[in-house]
Formats: C-alpha cells, sequence, structure tokens
C-alpha cells in the first residue's frame, strides 16, 4: 500500500508539494497534485517536518510521573510534607505514597524523617527528587526500601547509589498495569512529534521493551540503554549497540553503554572543581581507573559509551576515559564545563547529549551554587561553534518529555515570562531542530514524519514551546492523526 501526503510545505522548498510513502520510505518527492497512490491524506498547506527523537529519557518512571505526588513547586521540606499529609488523608489506601519533582537546594529549612514521619504516619512514603538523584524516605518506607537505614534518623534524605536502588524497586503496578501506562505515555508521545526515543530507564531494558512491543506497544522507535551491573551479560548475549531485535519490526534497537560518574547540581552530588558554598566538590561514583574499564569492556563488545557527567570536574575526567580508550561515545548532560574542555568533545568524537530545559529548572540553584561560573553552565552555544554534535533530550521525567519544550529552551533561555538566562549561549531553531531528528525529507529516507498546523521556523518561541502537532508517521503509518 502507498499513501500520498498531498498538498504540504517543506522548509526551504518553494510552494507545496507531495510525498510519496511506500514500504514505510520516502518514494518521491514532487509539486502538489503529481503523485498518486492507495491512500491520499490532503494536508492542506501544512508544514511538514522529520519526526523528532527525545534522546535521553527514562521512560518507565516518566509514565508513572503523572500518577504520583507533585512537589515540585514546593518550596520548603515542610510545603512538600504538607503536600503528604493532605494525599495520605485523601487516600484509600495504605500502599506506598509516591511523590515526585521536589528541588531542596534552596529549602529553608531541612527535609528529616521526622517531618516526613509526622505527614505520612505508618504509610510509607517516599519523594524522588527532580533531577531523579536523591530521594526522601519515612521510617516506613525505609524499612521497605532502606533498611540498614530505617533507624538512621541522619539518612531520612539518599543520594546517588542509595536513591537509585530505592527507586528502582519503588512501584506500586505490576507489570501489566505499567506495561499500559507506558503505552499511554508512548501515544502521548507520538501527539507531540516524537518518534524515537532513548531509553536510559534504569535496570534490564531487553526484556521490558520486548514485551511491550510484543503485546502491540509499537508506536515508538526505542534505543534502549545497559547499565554497569548488565554490561556482562549483555555482551554474552552479543548485544551491540545499533543492533536491531528481532521479532519487534525494526522498532526496538540496542542503545549505549550507559555509566553514572557524578551527581546532579541540585542535590550537590555534581563533581566540580570548585567548592559549593557548603565545602563539598560533589561526587565521583567510579575512579578514572574504574571508568576507563568499563568504558574499554564495553567498547570491546561493541557498546557506545555513554558517560554521566554533570560537572565541570567529571566532564573533564569523562573526556580524559574518552582519550584514554580512544573510542567516540557521548556525554549525557555535559552540563557544566571548563572553557578549555569544550572543543575537546569534537576532537574527540563525542556528542553532547543535552538537556535544555534542565537549564530553566536549574537557572536559580546555579546561579547560588555556581555564583561567578554560570555563564559556562548549559553552554549549547560554545560546544555547536565548536562543532560539537549535539543530541537534545529531556532526562524525563526530570523534564516533559516533549522535544518542543527543549527546543524552546535552548532557543530562547527563557520561560514565564523571566529575562533570557545567559543568551549568549542560545542556539539557532535549525541547530535546536537538527539536534533533535535523525532523518531528512528526501527520497530514501524513513517514513519517519510530523505535520505542523504552524511553521516551526517563523512561530513565536512561545508557539514554538506548545507547537501544534497535526498528524505524526512512523515508517509510513500514523501513530497520531488529526488531520484525517
Amino acid at each position: 500500500m502507498t499513501t500520498v501526503l498531498r498538498g504540504g510545505r517543506v522548509a526551504a522548498v518553494d510552494g507545496t508539494v507531495d510525498i510519496l510513502i511506500s514500504d514505510g520510505r520516502i518514494a518521491a518527492l514532487a509539486p502538489a497534485g503529481r503523485l498518486r497512490g492507495d491512500d491520499l491524506v490532503s494536508l492542506d498547506g501544512r508544514w511538514v517536518a522529520p519526526g523528532l527523537w527525545d534522546n535521553h529519557v527514562h521512560f518507565t518512571q516518566w509514565a508513572q510521573t503523572a500518577r504520583r505526588l507533585d512537589v515540585s513547586q514546593a518550596s520548603s521540606a515542610a510545603a512538600a510534607a504538607e503536600l503528604v499529609r493532605e494525599r495520605a488523608a485523601a487516600a484509600a489506601t495504605a500502599e506506598t505514597l509516591v511523590g515526585f519533582g521536589f528541588h531542596d537546594a534552596l529549602w529553608p529549612d531541612v527535609p528529616t524523617r521526622a517531618l516526613l514521619d509526622d505527614a505520612a504516619g505508618d504509610r510509607p512514603a517516599v519523594l524522588i527528587a527532580g533531577d531523579l538523584h536523591c530521594c526522601w524516605l519515612n521510617t516506613a518506607a525505609a524499612r521497605l526500601y532502606a533498611p540498614e537505614t530505617a533507624d538512621d534518623d541522619n539518612a531520612a534524605v539518599l543520594r546517588e547509589d542509595a536513591s537509585f536502588a530505592v527507586t528502582s524497586r519503588l512501584s506500586t503496578a505490576d507489570d501489566a498495569t505499567l506495561d499500559r501506562w507506558a503505552s499511554d505515555a508512548a501515544l502521548a508521545a507520538a501527539a507531540r512529534g516524537v518518534v524515537g526515543i532513548v531509553d536510559l530507564e534504569y535496570g534490564w531494558n531487553l526484556d521490558v521493551w520486548q514485551r511491550r512491543m510484543g503485546d502491540g506497544a509499537r508506536s515508538l522507535r526505542v534505543e534502549f540503554g545497559i547499565y554497569g551491573d548488565h554490561l556482562a551479560r549483555a555482551a554474552d548475549l552479543g548485544l551491540r549497540t545499533g543492533d536491531a531485535i528481532p521479532e519487534t519490526g525494526g522498532l526496538l534497537t540496542v542503545g549505549p553503554f550507559k555509566v553514572i560518574t557524578d551527581g546532579s547540581l541540585n542535590t550537590r552530588t555534581a563533581f566540580c572543581f570548585d567548592a559549593y558554598p557548603d565545602g563539598g566538590h560533589g561526587v565521583q561514583n567510579l575512579t578514572p581507573d574504574e571508568l576507563v574499564a568499563a568504558m574499554r569492556f564495553a567498547a570491546d563488545n561493541g557498546l557506545e559509551p555513554a558517560v554521566h557527567a554533570i560537572g565541570d570536574h567529571a566532564n573533564r575526567l569523562a573526556l580524559d576515559a574518552f582519550a584514554t580508550v580512544g573510542v567516540p561515545g557521548r556525554i549525557e548532560h555535559a552540563q557544566l564545563l571548563s572553557t578549555a574542555d569544550v572543543s575537546r568533545f569534537a576532537e574527540l568524537g563525542v556528542v553532547a547529549s543535552v538537556q535544555p530545559e534542565h537549564a530553566m529548572d536549574d537557572r536559580d540553584v546555579a546561579d547560588v551554587l555556581w555564583a561567578g561560573r554560570t555563564g559556562r553552565a548549559f553552554p549549547l552555544a560554545a560546544l555547536q561553534r565548536a562543532g560539537v554534535r549535539l543530541a537534545l533530550g529531556s532526562d524525563a521525567p526530570v523534564a516533559p518529555l516533549d522535544p518542543w519544550v527543549a527546543m524552546s529552551a535552548a532557543v530562547a533561555r527563557a520561560r514565564d515570562g523571566r529575562a533570557p538566562w545567559h543568551p549568549e549561549q542560545s542556539i539557532s531553531r535549525r541547530v535546536a531542530f537538527d539536534a533533535s531528528v535523525r532523518s531528512r525529507i528526501a527520497v530514501g529516507e524513513p517514513a519517519d514524519l510530523i505535520v505542523l498546523d504552524d511553521d516551526p521556523f517563523g512561530c513565536s518561541l512561545a508557539e514554538l514551546r506548545r507547537m501544534p502537532v497535526a498528524a505524526t508517521m512512523l515508517a509510513g503509518r500514523f501513530t497520531h492523526d488529526a488531520v484525517r
């Protein structure tokens, strides 16, 4: 079966065009009215563009976020605890109460075990930070998810690996329910023009996505990440980055080896050269030798390294490791950089996998914790000028799984009516868009396409952020359709 998209507008092309789609690919392009096919879809002058990718998500957590207590607006630990109290009082069950989104770096008070115990009582309560790098537990939750800390009142907040251990076990739903939520989240992503994601969810993602796609969830292309706990397992199975997984219609492929070398800015665990106001420099989750060894093992087994590095010192060490191992790859976040390290990304063939909306979330925290250095925080323009390949993402649920939000933040460096934050680090719409797609509108390219009700290169930045998507096609089939 062939499909013709009739009368769409494409950037840099005069007039309207027809796009013929056959076997999941673009088969022909011609002036409007010239092409014929089995299925004719009239676009009435709407804009057509390549489908969008989110290059960094935690998809299962994103699928659960809408069902968790939103504590993102809490301005203090006491305010967050009050939200827990209200939810606990209204709940009909005693299952674990999970909240998401707090940012405690600028809170005037301390998140304590007693404060959360008083709010939730005997009901387990876990609040996950908006950056995913720490969580706050009451005593009942600690007994369930971190029993070694249950009697330690100073361990109310767990950071880095201790926190990841809790969140990886933290689900109040069975696999079937989680898969249904994930399917809903995938359809919602398709409605925003998303055709593919890099899923860096913690855990063994191969089985999860094989199960989901086997049950019919096929509205996204998925590249799944592999963590250190499963690196040997992946190597034994012969999984190599870029390989397609059988019986998934080419939608599921092996992604990168993900390794987390430091923490986050809000949690004060991003590893930095200069001290935070409290005197700390953040954390190193691996020594340089351990990082090199893990990356070398991954590379020797065909897995591309994707190194989480947020602090400037962590980024320096990650780049050093890439230089030592001698392979290209990705640095996830590249958030705080030394000026001297910017050009090294391009020299080493390292992609900067960045999340521009984090700059909007972290600007106030950075102005306090990184005072005097914020000109090199989220330095997207500097990276682009140096010839570094950018890949935009969300880190959902840290930011919404919506590439239009990421692109708007990258270009505007502002939201909510505030003045732009370091506008000298803004990138152009074209650069942001190119960093959010993986195909072109050309004969032979995958028919991963989006149909838009507005011109993404001519609308206002506010309109770009909420861009109306009329349709999304994945390999020539509609995954979202508000055109017909």
